[in-house]
């Protein structure tokens, strides 16, 4: 009687196993790995990169263009302290764009969980038969070559002397001299959006935040929201940058004003390093969304770790009707042109007449 106990505790366990196997995709994962059509060669590729899986996701590869698993690696987990090392796979949709007997394009939306949030990335993805089975056609990546050379340092600095370590901000002293120079409340589908922008007039840099208070009919606050990471937080004497404060639920006829504040602080700062902004287009993706294109040169000797891009559009009478950002996943090494893109809402891109581009970077402090 015992016996029979201890077999039908064991063969339920081994039942729920199974299940639970089961249940969580386990069957689906084995038939994913014998990629026995397009798809499920690259649901399963995405699955172990997801999982960091780097063997079993190289092996997956088709190999006749000689791409290395260290390049392969390198490109999807990121290097130098770029923003895909702070990066994870969260989720990924794959759907056919082109198939015949022997290859086949697929178009994947990848969504990657970051340190600054969720994003988005789409690209296609070739297949090829390999006897039975189904190959990803991963393109090889062209990192950038920087030749040995020295570069002459001579730009802008700014030191702030006097003060404690730990008196970040430098409270003590005169606050910059800022001014908002534009702003403009929008109503969006699922918010209230007050956008414009601020420009640091004093000679001294300054590091900016932008908060705003929707105030009710009778004059109470609605809602107080601040820029965030929305704006080119670090200033130099002169320069303006665009913002974005974003209010989720709000609708414009619930709002009569806008207060806004903004917030300097004096920094530290200097003017490298130069990132320019280069082949600047408004184009189409591969979704048909309406994007702003171009590329960055890093114009310095140091590598920057983490760059945004901000953009704001004006209409013909150069009223601010919209500001995008979005951050690069690659580092920018000296001299190396990266590609970025930024979303432009279907009514902006109707009625847009002009854009600027700042770029906010992060550089990691050298050892």
């Amino acid at each position: 009687m015992r016996f029979v106990l201890v077999l039908l505790i064991a063969l339920l366990t081994v039942g729920l196993v199974a299940a639970g196997w089961v249940q969580s995709g386990g069957m689906k994962l084995r038939a994913e790995r014998t990629a026995s059509t397009p798809e499920e060669a690259v649901r399963a590729l995405l699955a172990d990169i997801q999982a960091h899986n780097w063997d079993q996701a190289y092996a997956r590869l088709d190999h006749s263009n000689d791409i290395q698993q260290q390049d392969f690696v390198r490109e999807i987990a990121g290097t130098d302290g770029s923003l895909r090392t702070y990066s994870a796979l969260q989720s990924f949709d794959v759907w056919p764009v082109h198939a015949d007997a022997s290859h086949s394009t697929l178009r994947v939306r990848f969504n990657w969980s970051s340190a600054v949030g969720s994003l988005d990335e789409v690209r296609d993805l070739s297949v090829v038969r390999d006897g039975n089975a189904w190959k990803v056609a991963w393109p090889k990546p062209n990192f950038a070559n920087v030749p040995l050379q020295v570069l002459p340092v001579n730009y802008l600095r700014w030191d702030v002397i006097g003060r404690r370590s730990d008196d970040w901000g430098s409270a003590s002293v005169d606050s910059p001299k800022v001014r908002i120079i534009s702003m403009n409340a929008v109503e969006r589908p699922d918010s209230v959006v007050v956008l414009g922008e601020v420009e640091n007039e004093d000679t001294v840099p300054a590091y900016v935040n932008i908060s705003a208070t929707l105030l009710k009919q009778d004059g109470s606050p609605l809602a107080q929201q601040d820029s965030f990471d929305a704006i080119a937080h670090s200033l130099l004497p002169k320069q303006v940058s665009p913002y974005r404060i974003d209010f989720p639920g709000v609708r414009l006829n619930q709002v009569k004003s806008v207060r806004m504040d903004a917030h300097p602080l004096l920094v530290p700062a200097s003017a490298d390093p130069v990132i320019s902004v280069e082949n600047q287009n408004v184009n189409k993706d591969a979704l048909g969304r309406t994007v702003l294109k171009g590329s960055l040169v890093n114009q310095s000797g140091q590598i920057v770790n983490i760059a945004q891009v901000l953009a704001a559009f004006y209409d013909t009478s150069g009223k601010v009707i919209w500001v995008s950002d979005g951050y690069v996943d690659d580092a920018l090494m000296p001299q190396a042109p990266v590609p970025f893109a930024v979303d432009i809402p279907p009514d902006v891109a109707t009625r847009m007449h002009d854009y600027h581009v700042v770029v906010n970077h992060y550089t990691a402090p050298r050892a």
